[in-house]
C-alpha cells in the first residue's frame, strides 16, 4: 500500500484505464494533488462529485501548504486532520455532531438525513437542537453557530467513507498493476473491453505512450483474446485478439485457433480451408478477418477480399469431403493419402494503406497500416489534452489539442458566413470541432481532410 511506482504514476496523472481515476477531469486533479498516502485517493474519490467538487482546490492547496489548514475549533482537529481541514465524509459530520452537541451516532445520522432534505422547518428545528446540545457541553452559541454553518452544506452530499475507501482500494490496486505490470494490465483491460472500439483505441494510444507495441491480428499468432508476445528485444508486446475484431465472434474463430495451436501454423489460405471447420465463418466474418489484416500472412489483403466467394466455396467443399469420409484416398501401395487440394485461382487486387487503415479502424478501433497522428505538447501547456480524452467533464474548460483532420464538412450561418465542422483524430481517438466564421476565415486552408 506504499508502493513508490504507484504513487509516481498517480502523481503524473497517468491514470488512463485506472478504476475511478481515468476521466480527464479526475486526471487533472489527481496530478495536482500528487497523492502520497491511500487516504488522499479515498478523499479524492469522495470529493469528485457535484457539490463537494468545489472543495477540491482547497483540499489540494491545504495538502501542499499553499493554504493554511484551519479548524473552527481545536476539538475538530482530530476529526478533520486526515482530510486537511475539509469535511469529506458522512462519518466526519456524525463525529462533529457528537463532539459538539452530545448526540449519539444514531441521533447524529438522523440529524444528517434530516438536514440533507433541505426542508426549512426541519433545518430550524435541528439547528436549535444542535445549539442547545452545544451549550450543555460548554461551547459558546457563537462557536456552535459557526460549526453548524460549516457542516450544513456537507450534510446533504458528504460521501460515505466506507464506500469511498472500497472504490479507492480498487483504484489503488489497478494503479499498482499498471505501474508494475503495464503490458499485462493493459492486455487484461483490452480483453475485458473487447469489442468496445473507443476503449480499445484509447488503450492502444496509452500503449504507444508507454512504449508498448500493439501488434495487428494474425491468424498464425493471435489467440481468441488479446495476448502477450515478446519482441526481438525481449520486451513484451500485445497481440490483438481475433475474437476482438468487429463481426467476429468467439464461436466462429475458436475452431481455427484450436486447430492451429494443435497442428502448427497455416501455410496458405487453401491449407486453412482444408484443416479448419469453417461452418460458423460466413461471408461477413471472413471479410472482417481479411479487412482487419488477420490473413495478411497468407496472401495480399486486396486479393483475398476479391476472392471471398471462392475461399468460402473451397471451405464448404473440404467440409463436405470430411463429413462424407472422402478427404483421403488409397495410393498405389494401399496406403491412404489426402485428396489433392485444389489451388484457388485468386483474382489479384490491391488495397492502399489508406484503405487498410480505414478498415482496421472500423473493425478494431486501431490503425496499423497508417501511422497515426501523435501530438507532442510542450511541458508548459498544462491544459493540453489528447482528442480521445475530451469529454463532458471538460465542459466550459479551455483546452489545447492537436490532430489530423479525417473528415470535414462545410456550412453557412444565418448571415451566410462559412464555417467548418471537422473531426480531428490522434493516437487516442477522435473529437468533433467547429471552426466558426471568424476562425474559419483566417485558417481555411487547415480545415481540409488530411491536414494536421
Amino acid at each position: 500500500m506504499d508502493d513508490k511506482k504507484t504513487f509516481e504514476l498517480l502523481s503524473a496523472g497517468e491514470t488512463a484505464g485506472v478504476f475511478q481515476l481515468e476521466g480527464a477531469g479526475m486526471r487533472r486533479y489527481i496530478k495536482d494533488l500528487k497523492p502520497t498516502v491511500f487516504s488522499d485517493i479515498s478523499a479524492m474519490v469522495a470529493l469528485y462529485r457535484p457539490g463537494p467538487m468545489e472543495h477540491i482546490p482547497r483540499f489540494i492547496d491545504s495538502k501542499h501548504g499553499k493554504t493554511p489548514i484551519t479548524y473552527p475549533h481545536p476539538a475538530l482537529e482530530s476529526i478533520l486532520k486526515e482530510t486537511y481541514g475539509v469535511i469529506v465524509y458522512q462519518e466526519q459530520v456524525l463525529f462533529i455532531v457528537r463532539e459538539f452537541a452530545g448526540y449519539s451516532l444514531g441521533q447524529a445520522d438522523i440529524f444528517r438525513k434530516a438536514m440533507g432534505k433541505k426542508i426549512a422547518e426541519t433545518m430550524k428545528k435541528e439547528k436549535r437542537n444542535f445549539i442547545n446540545g452545544a451549550k450543555k457541553l460548554n461551547y459558546s452559541p457563537e462557536i456552535a453557530e459557526e460549526v453548524f454553518a460549516l457542516i450544513e452544506p456537507f450534510a446533504g452530499y458528504a460521501f460515505n467513507k466506507a464506500h469511498a475507501s472500497c472504490y479507492a482500494l480498487i483504484a489503488y490496486q489497478t494503479a499498482y498493476l499498471k505501474a508494475n505490470y503495464p503490458a499485462e494490465y493493459i492486455t487484461a483491460f483490452l480483453t475485458i473491453h473487447a469489442g468496445e472500439l473507443e476503449k480499445t483505441a484509447n488503450a492502444a494510444a496509452e500503449c504507444r505512450r508507454l512504449g508498448i507495441e500493439v501488434l495487428p491480428p494474425d491468424i498464425n499468432r493471435s489467440q481468441l483474446d488479446f495476448s502477450l508476445e515478446k519482441d526481438a528485444g525481449g520486451r513484451f508486446a500485445i497481440r490483438f485478439g481475433l475474437a476482438a475484431i468487429k463481426n467476429v465472434g468467439a464461436g466462429a474463430i475458436e475452431p481455427i485457433v484450436k486447430e492451429r495451436n494443435q497442428n502448427d501454423a497455416f501455410k496458405s489460405i487453401e491449407d486453412l480451408c482444408r484443416r479448419c471447420d469453417l461452418q460458423a465463418v460466413n461471408r461477413r466474418v471472413m471479410e472482417s478477418l481479411i479487412k482487419a489484416g488477420a490473413f495478411d500472412v497468407l496472401d495480399n489483403r486486396g486479393t483475398l477480399l476479391n476472392s471471398v466467394g471462392r475461399i468460402l466455396a473451397l471451405a464448404q467443399r473440404e467440409q463436405h469431403l470430411r463429413a462424407t469420409g472422402q478427404s483421403t484416398m488409397f495410393d498405389l501401395f494401399g496406403e491412404t493419402a489426402p485428396v489433392p487440394l485444389p489451388q484457388l485461382d485468386l483474382a489479384p487486387a490491391g488495397a492502399s494503406d489508406r484503405e487498410k487503415a480505414y478498415w482496421e479502424k472500423e473493425l478494431t478501433g486501431v490503425s496499423f497500416s497508417e501511422k497515426p497522428f501523435s501530438p507532442v505538447f510542450s511541458a508548459r501547456q498544462a491544459n493540453a489534452v489528447f482528442c480521445g480524452n475530451i469529454d463532458v467533464e471538460l465542459d466550459k474548460h479551455v483546452v489545447v489539442t492537436a490532430g489530423r483532420v479525417i473528415m470535414a464538412r462545410y456550412s453557412f450561418t444565418r448571415k451566410n458566413e462559412s464555417f467548418a465542422i471537422a473531426t480531428l483524430e490522434d493516437v487516442s481517438g477522435q473529437v468533433e470541432v467547429i471552426a466558426w466564421p471568424q476562425v474559419y476565415s483566417q485558417t481555411e486552408e487547415y480545415w481540409k481532410e488530411g491536414t494536421s
